[in-house]
């Protein structure tokens, strides 16, 4: 599996974390999309390289860190073919993944504990999607990329 990863300011600590947990313990390919020190940067910046790295297939999923992971969301949302939540819990995780087949999880850096976005992102990333009937309803999300 690919994952593209990306933080601003407020996600850089956890992220730098996040992407040697992805690879050493979870065996990833990670891809860091940046960036390279804490120094204050956009959001949408980064949000962005990993939405369109998912949405056109260089990643399979995505994982963003800011300081809430609200904005991360917002900016991400905005790539067609993207589905991207903040997630402050395993069991949430789950969930998007069961039932939305969310394929970017943006993480807070700043209000969630880095052992608690570690189990997130293994939750997001060992997590199928149920389909069923939720394939309709993702279709209908779908859709609105398309109007």
């Amino acid at each position: 599996m690919r994952v593209a990863i990306a933080a601003d300011h407020g996600g850089f600590d956890q992220k730098q974390q996040l992407v040697d947990f992805l690879a050493k313990d979870m065996g990833v390919d990670v891809i860091d999309m940046g960036p390279d020190t804490p120094e204050s940067v956009d959001y949408p910046d980064y949000a962005v390289k990993v939405a369109r790295a998912v949405s056109d297939g260089t990643a399979d999923r995505g994982v963003l860190i800011c300081g809430t992971g609200i904005g991360m969301a917002l900016a991400a949302d905005k790539v067609a073919g993207v589905r991207a939540s903040s997630i402050t819990s395993p069991a949430f995780a789950e969930l998007f993944r069961q039932h939305n087949n969310g394929n970017v999880v943006c993480l807070s850096g700043r209000f969630v504990d880095l052992a608690v976005n570690e189990e997130i992102v293994r939750t997001f990333l060992a997590t199928d999607f149920e389909g069923g009937r939720h394939e309709r309803r993702v279709a209908k999300v779908e859709a609105l990329d398309h109007r």
